[in-house]
């Protein structure tokens, strides 16, 4: 089976907008959902629903596939699943090693979706001597020494890091000037890489922040309302119409 090494996805050289390979995971999503339930074909409305975006996006999306569905009977699910696997280069085996084996590291090991999305781990790597040797999800941990030469032997183009923040660039560089060019990224830092390499970002704490952000203004909203108050949003600074003397408005609203 062909390795990570041997090809990349055809999505930048087709034109495909970055914005469109980030939906092209969810729509695969619902269309395996579907395809499991030996659903033949669906429309762009319902497939748009069951992954969370509008249709007139979904259509858009699917037209850089060149895949435009028929009128009246919508999309045929199985060839959506494997054109949308083709761009995303998921009909070959990505072998994938991942760097820092703690809680977090170990929880992706044993992960279940990788296999079943074109994913192999192909090894864990950690710099604790005391991990070396023991089975994380069936997969004996692997001391860092022997990172460069894993990757070679594996052709992982792939590398995951779960290290802490201090540990991640170190590990980064390593990882790239062995031949990894798409890095996924747990630690909690931004990591500095030269052209040509992909990274992706996952922080839990900003998410939390980010919905900590929407709870705060949510009960902001219902304590205004329940004191009768206009909301927030609404409220108006009438100063901000007033010219530099403070009675001429300096531009008059449309």
């Amino acid at each position: 089976m062909a390795t990570g090494r041997t090809h990349r996805p055809a999505t930048r050289s087709r034109g495909i907008p970055e914005a469109t390979v980030a939906r092209l995971p969810l729509y695969l999503r619902a269309l395996t959902a579907l395809s499991e339930r030996s659903v033949p074909t669906v429309s762009s409305e319902e497939l748009a629903a069951a992954a969370g975006v509008n249709s007139a996006k979904l259509r858009k999306d699917f037209s850089y596939l060149g895949s435009y569905g028929t009128r009246g009977v919508g999309y045929d699910v199985e060839y959506l699943v494997y054109q949308i696997s083709r761009e995303l280069g998921l009909t070959q085996d990505w072998p994938v090693v991942i760097v820092g084996i703690g809680n977090l590291g170990a929880a992706l090991a044993n992960y279940g979706g990788f296999a079943s999305r074109g994913f192999r781990v192909a090894a864990l790597i950690d710099a604790d001597p005391a991990m070396a040797g023991k089975p994380v999800a069936g997969i004996p941990v692997q001391h860092t020494d022997e990172l460069e030469k894993i990757i070679e032997d594996n052709g992982v183009s792939i590398g995951v890091i779960a290290t802490p923040a201090g540990a991640a660039q170190p590990v980064c560089d390593r990882l790239v000037a062995a031949g990894v060019t798409s890095i996924l990224n747990f630690a909690p830092t931004v990591l500095s890489v030269p052209d040509g390499v992909d990274v992706r970002k996952v922080d839990l704490s900003i998410e939390l922040q980010i919905l900590a952000f929407h709870e705060q203004r949510k009960a902001g909203e219902e304590t205004a309302a329940g004191d009768g108050a206009q909301p927030a949003a609404r409220t108006r600074d009438d100063s901000a119409d007033q010219g530099p003397d403070g009675d001429v408005p300096a531009v008059m609203p449309a």
